[in-house]
């Protein structure tokens, strides 16, 4: 929803093509009970100029800047979107929206949100934090012993995909290997390991788990981020 949501503000797709994208990956989206392609083009109309990842967990509301509402819904569900316009924000929450036996689709809560701008790392300052924190948790869990499941092809396959056009590179390869390390984290917590091994990990996989969403937020918000001159 956002890199795709992005990429048709910045004109490097269309609304169609973003949205399409959109619900091939999660099913059919209605706002409320307005169709998703309907309500991003209203909200255009209305000024709209950026999508804005949340990744909050408790205790880290990362991307949210209330009310306290709004925080504790995103908060339950992970995730949220926030559509940034130029007096106010719009924020939005996605829940399964299941109808009989064969619908499958998201139904997004619209709520106001505070329209001022989260606390979030660079894509340069994301990546950095993240990679001390992968090699901390490879470090702390090398000597643990236990099962160690195989990674699903699937999902690495899912992992592996690249964020929507007008994207830099940098942001592609950060979120692809945070998207990889996401699943990794999954499975760490499916290994069954001892209280005792869990204790032996688990400050450095919270860390990783912190450094991951933060860097998919970066990555997310980098098609914002002024580019560079190279020297």
């Amino acid at each position: 929803m956002v890199c795709w949501g992005n990429a048709w503000l910045t004109g490097h797709v269309g609304l169609d093509e973003a949205v399409d994208h959109v619900e091939r990956e999660g099913g059919p989206c209605v706002v409320g009970d307005v169709p998703l392609r309907g309500f991003l083009a209203d909200l255009r109309v209305a000024g709209m100029h950026a999508l804005r990842l949340a990744l909050p967990a408790p205790g880290d509301p990362l991307g949210l800047t209330g009310p306290p509402a709004f925080n504790t819904l995103a908060i339950d569900a992970g995730q949220a979107v926030i559509a940034v316009l130029p007096e106010q924000s719009v924020g939005l929450v996605p829940a399964p929206d299941l109808r009989g036996s064969s619908y499958s689709g998201v139904r997004w809560t619209a709520l106001q949100v505070r329209a001022t701008t989260p606390d979030i790392p660079s894509i340069a300052e994301a990546e950095q934090a993240l990679s001390a924190a992968m090699h901390a948790a490879t470090e702390a869990l090398a000597s643990v012993d236990g099962p160690r499941p195989p990674v699903p092809d699937a999902a690495l396959a899912r992992a592996a995909q690249p964020l929507a056009p007008g994207y830099p590179a940098r942001a592609h390869r950060v979120a692809v290997l945070a998207a990889r390390l996401t699943v990794m984290l999954h499975l760490a917590e499916e290994r069954g390991l001892t209280v005792g091994q869990i204790a032996t990990g688990d400050n450095a996989l919270r860390e990783l788990d912190r450094a991951v969403r933060r860097a998919r937020v970066a990555a997310h918000h980098a098609i914002f981020e002024p580019s560079r001159p190279h020297r």
